[in-house]
């Protein structure tokens, strides 16, 4: 039996291009995504320099157009001091990225001022995505809704954040979420085994807090990878900078919950498809995935096509594995084998010509 899926959205991904391309580049990233079953990824912004201005955005878009192998967005970066700029970038882009809690890379926004005048200023049929952990969640929510302006929470990770945003629902508040593979599927007592591998920010929560998330399923609004590859060495450095790769593993693993009467596969169509092209805009796009959903099979992290080589889920049994992408009639995946061209994806934000 072959399960046909639409092609998948990846809507949090780092693709560390430019200036850390060791780690990952737009030909190895999106070949890491058609693997995966992703024919758009979104790019997250924190990247070496961060994409702050219309210049690096030029330049971010340049690098996307000669090596992308699947359609593609990339989101511009919050900071300190281009509130007053950096709007004039989101025709060209998917999002507006806030950084409230540490992360990789130097994006923090410490300043609630700061919050809001890009808050007011981004354009409010765009989307604004945040990074807020715990504390700093509790205070962007409400103030994104005294500003009567929409705003999507990445990354989920804890019970107390997915109440938050459970009751900011329930009082008709605009905000959408996320959550990662990783966080559905690991917690605390992983970290703690995989050591400088299993540093990932938001940390792996303890076991209730997963749960929680399952519990809450359907406050989530999408599955986001969060595809952040560091290698083997930098991950065994103190400190280890905080990432997973996870473009090649998430649809595995959540076909392996639907096995297990967790999910629906209309669930991950809904999460993984649906509700990112409605959340960000994205326009339609012809391409489907074929899977074989009973196969049966060791995940090998130093076998993937991201440059990273390496994944917390090495070894790991998983059930359900891609065979074909197609992509405007094309095939650019089959059996284990990218196809796709560097350079043939699209920009979703391009004009039509």
């Amino acid at each position: 039996m072959t399960l046909r899926l639409p092609g998948l959205v990846a809507v949090h991904t780092h693709m560390r291009a430019p200036g850390q391309t060791h780690k990952e580049d737009w030909s190895t990233g999106t070949a890491a995504a058609l693997a995966g079953g992703f024919t758009t990824v979104l790019a997250m912004p924190n990247t070496s320099p961060p994409l702050t201005d219309a210049r690096l955005l030029d330049d971010t878009l340049a690098a996307a157009g000669r090596g992308a192998r699947c359609d593609y967005g990339q989101y511009a970066a919050a900071t300190d001091d281009n509130a007053g700029t950096v709007a004039a970038l989101a025709p060209r882009t998917v999002g507006l990225k806030m950084y409230l809690n540490a992360t990789f890379g130097d994006l923090r926004l410490a300043d609630r001022g700061t919050w809001v005048r890009h808050l007011e200023s981004w354009p409010f049929d765009r989307p604004v995505a945040v990074h807020a952990e715990g504390a700093t969640l509790a205070a962007v929510l409400p103030m994104a809704a005294s500003l009567q302006r929409s705003i999507h929470v990445c990354h989920l990770s804890r019970e107390d954040e997915i109440v938050l945003v459970r009751d900011a629902r329930q009082r008709g508040e605009a905000v959408t979420c996320e959550v990662t593979p990783h966080h559905l599927f690991l917690d605390e007592a992983d970290a703690s085994q995989l050591g400088g591998l299993g540093e990932v920010r938001p940390r792996l929560a303890s076991p209730a807090d997963r749960d929680a998330l399952w519990r809450n399923l359907d406050v989530i609004d999408c599955f986001a990878t969060d595809h952040a590859p560091h290698t083997v060495g930098e991950k065994s450095s103190e400190p280890a900078p905080p990432g997973f790769p996870g473009l090649e593993t998430a649809l595995p693993l959540l076909l392996g919950a639907v096995d297990d009467g967790r999910l629906t596969v209309e669930d991950i169509v809904t999460r993984f498809h649906d509700n990112p092209r409605r959340i960000f805009g994205l326009p339609a796009q012809d391409a489907e995935v074929e899977v074989d959903p009973d196969a049966i099979w060791t995940f090998d992290g130093s076998a993937q096509e991201t440059r990273a080589g390496w994944s917390p889920f090495h070894g790991r049994r998983m059930r359900g594995r891609v065979s074909r992408v197609t992509l405007r009639g094309r095939e650019v995946f089959r059996d284990g084998e990218v196809l796709a061209v560097p350079g043939s994806g699209r920009d979703v934000r391009a004009r039509e010509t």
